[in-house]
């Protein structure tokens, strides 16, 4: 599920809360093998791929987990993620 953080109206501080446990992730498709890659930005090194859009969605969830469980384990401050994201087109 995508959100859009901007509208979700935040009632109370438990809401806060489970916003501030959600990542950003990049998805993006590699267009010569099919498969589509996503990234944690906010996570260094957090990335997984799959053959689609929604498990790739998914095994960000588990990579994400992993990753905060790993630095967790390592005595690794876990970075916050500020979810302000700008999309913007080069020509």
């Amino acid at each position: 599920m995508l959100y859009d953080v901007s509208r979700m109206g935040l009632a109370n501080s438990s809401d806060l809360q489970d916003v501030s446990a959600m990542r950003q992730v990049v998805l993006y498709p590699d267009h010569e093998d099919g498969w589509w890659y996503a990234e944690v930005p906010s996570l260094p090194g957090c990335l997984t791929q799959a053959e689609t859009r929604e498990v790739a969605i998914a095994n960000a969830r588990d990579a994400i987990d992993a990753w905060i469980a790993g630095a967790t384990a390592a005595g690794m401050a876990i970075p916050h993620d500020s979810l302000d994201v700008q999309v913007c087109i080069v020509p």
